[in-house]
């Protein structure tokens, strides 16, 4: 799949969502320094769903993680939401993230404790919503997704794409400015895959809402409206991935 060097995603402008600008991040192992990111640019629009592939081990989970304010650049310019991320201290980002990120981690990182309808509105107690209204809101985002029925059941009782669900669920539960996905389709079968595909796509259409999403699924690339590839930490190239539309199936 040949990607070009000149395509971006967008050009930069009071629009977007996301704007790096020569992002670097590098770490000591031992006495080696690594640099993991090699001044990436990247620029994605609010309403948009941009999508990040490339080979293991080179750079997406960590890219996120930056966008996400989880983790801090060597160097360069973040903002997100019209925030300087790398001008913001802790307390800060711990705030901005709660009121503006959603997150599908690929571990998923749910309590397990806690029963599904309990898991998906933690978002929303955290930002003060009353009980009621939080319970609520879980409902309807569960029976979106087709989990109603599991929403009194303990996490341990229930299926890996299940889990998945569930944990896309709370990430939009609060209805986040931003949603951040690793991997959310890498436990599903194509069916529940294309579920969650199009309630991404539908949650950048509505509110100019923004959703960035890692994945090695090229089943799911014709959902994104622009594809990014990155290679040992480096970002490759830009393509509408709209011409792929059935190429995989």
């Amino acid at each position: 799949m040949k990607l070009s060097m000149h395509l971006r995603c967008s050009v930069p402008n009071n629009e977007n969502a996301v704007e790096l600008q020569n992002v670097t991040k590098g770490v000591f192992s031992g006495d080696v320094y690594l640099d993991i990111l090699k001044g990436i640019d990247l620029v994605a629009k609010k309403g948009e769903l941009l999508m990040i592939t490339g080979p293991s081990g080179s750079g997406k989970t960590t890219l996120l993680s930056i966008i996400a304010g989880t983790v801090r650049p060597t160097d360069g310019e973040v903002h997100v939401l019209g925030s300087s991320l790398t001008d913001l201290n802790d307390d800060e980002l711990t705030q901005f993230r709660r009121i503006n990120v959603g997150f599908v981690f690929q571990q998923f990182h749910l309590i397990k404790t806690l029963t599904v309808l309990q898991n998906v509105m933690i978002p929303l107690i955290l930002n003060g919503v009353p009980k009621k209204e939080a319970i609520e809101r879980s409902r309807s985002i569960l029976y979106t997704l087709g989990l109603k029925e599991k929403e009194q059941a303990h996490i341990v009782h229930l299926s890996g794409g299940e889990q998945q669900r569930i944990a896309i669920a709370r990430a939009l539960v609060h209805e986040p400015k931003l949603l951040i996905c690793d991997e959310p389709t890498s436990a599903l079968d194509a069916e529940n895959g294309a579920r969650i595909m199009h309630i991404l796509t539908d949650v950048g259409k509505r509110s100019d809402r923004s959703v960035i999403v890692v994945t090695h699924d090229h089943r799911i690339f014709e959902y994104a409206d622009c594809l990014a590839m990155m290679e040992d930490g480096v970002m490759m190239g830009y393509r509408n991935p709209r011409p792929l539309k059935g190429f995989y199936a």
